[in-house]
């Protein structure tokens, strides 16, 4: 099963980029030739050019939820997204993106999108590489599940 693992997020604004963060992290662990791993500062219809072709999209972003504590993930499969908007007035959220795409026939959307949303309890108004220490502690955790999706197909 050809796989892509894509860490999305600004890696500019602290922990909005932990998506990314995970992702630079998964490429030197992940030697299976069928699992591509790469980073993804975009979002929306964007999206859509980096997945094509897979057969499954696995897809790591930030979640802004606060009740739950930093770090924590929830999995969701495309079709259980909440409706959303999206972070650009100009653009349509993932989901709408991939119903869009469906409907015109385009055959080389994933038939399994996976996104695992990693809880954060603020957007970060300043320049910074780095995550909060909360986070940060979390990411060997983190790290093993989306390892486990991974394994699932791909052993």
């Amino acid at each position: 099963m050809k796989t892509i693992v894509l860490g999305i997020g600004n890696p500019l604004l602290g922990d909005d980029g932990v998506g990314v963060h995970i992702a630079k992290k998964l490429k030197s662990r992940i030697q299976h030739p069928s699992v591509t791993v790469d980073e993804a500062y975009t979002g929306g219809m964007n999206l859509l050019d980096l997945i094509r072709g897979y057969d499954r999209a696995i897809l790591i972003d930030t979640i802004y939820r606060y009740d739950q504590p930093v770090g924590t993930m929830s999995r969701y499969d495309i079709n259980d997204l909440p409706t959303g908007h999206s972070s650009n007035p100009h653009d349509v959220t993932l989901k709408e993106a991939i119903t869009l795409a469906k409907r015109l026939g385009d055959a080389q959307i994933p038939s399994q999108i996976v996104i695992y949303g990693i809880a954060v309890h603020e957007m970060s108004t300043e320049f910074s590489e780095t995550l909060s220490l909360s986070l940060e502690k979390k990411l060997p955790s983190i790290l093993q599940i989306i390892l486990d999706e991974i394994q699932k197909e791909n052993s």
